[in-house]
């Protein structure tokens, strides 16, 4: 993916983040109806095309996304329709933009748990183990057998000896390979749990609403004093009279109105 595609991909994933950091733990469940998508798109050459056609309105695929998708949660609709409002340098990229949507899903539910590095070591162990294993390498990326006996395979090799995102990851590389082969798909998965592990969060706590102004004033404020992007989960705490409670990895900095209160009591009693 390049140029255009890879510039709407990024965009979309920039929009999906935060809804993802909402979904907590449960968004894994995001990921796997996204990979459902994918495989509509793989299925479905009309399909295809008509959501990637940069002559058609992005409503009117939208419209079309949500007809498909009726049944699928809304924020898969969302990230969908987004994504086909969006402009594709080739129809296939739709189809992988989606699919990285979905790793990113899962990825972000092993976040949540506090699996992420765990999940990276896994699969760097896993593409370790099939080194020297050429037949098991081919029979989980063989076309010509089933999805489902290649879905057995894995759960053979890894079922109860990782965790639940590692074991999904794995299932997904096998059962729609997609032209890709099984480690190559999990070396792209560890490169994502990688970056997304050298992420910095910065966990906002503030007593009302932030425009996207403020946000985006936040951020910028944060990316300079830090180096660094950092992904903002901000949480309206109704208690907080007025400033905002930022935490960054160990770093805090908190102006609110009840920590100057406190503070000032400290000193009063001191």
């Amino acid at each position: 993916m390049r140029g255009t595609s890879l510039a709407s991909l990024a965009a979309a994933q920039e929009r999906f983040t935060p809804v993802l950091a909402a979904a907590g733990k449960q968004a894994d469940m995001l990921g796997e109806q996204l990979f459902a998508v994918v495989d509509a798109l793989d299925s479905s050459g009309s399909l295809r095309r008509t959501l990637s056609d940069p002559a058609l309105p992005g409503d009117a695929k939208a419209g079309v996304v949500a007809a498909v998708l009726a049944r699928s949660d809304e924020r898969v609709v969302a990230a969908v329709s987004d994504l086909v409002r969006s402009r594709w340098t080739s129809q296939d990229d739709l189809g992988d933009a989606v699919e990285q949507l979905g790793f990113d899903a899962l990825l972000a539910s092993a976040e949540a748990a506090g699996h992420l590095e765990l999940v990276e070591d896994e699969i760097f162990r896993i593409t370790r183990m099939l080194v020297g294993q050429r037949e098991v390498r081919s029979a989980l990326f063989d076309a010509r057998g089933t999805r489902e006996n290649r879905v057995a395979l894995v759960d053979e090799l890894l079922a109860g000896r990782v965790s639940d995102t590692t074991l999904q990851v794995a299932r997904r590389a096998t059962a729609a390979p997609r032209g890709k082969r099984f480690v190559a798909t999990l070396g792209h998965v560890a490169d994502l749990a990688a970056d997304r592990r050298r992420r910095l969060v910065a966990a906002v706590t503030t007593g009302s609403e932030l425009s996207q102004a403020q946000m985006d004033r936040l951020g910028a404020v944060l990316q300079q004093a830090y180096g660094r992007e950092l992904q903002l989960n901000v949480t309206v705490d109704p208690e907080i009279l007025g400033g905002l409670r930022i935490q960054v990895g160990a770093d805090v900095v908190d102006s609110t109105v009840l920590a100057r209160l406190a503070d000032a009591r400290r000193r009063l009693a001191s």
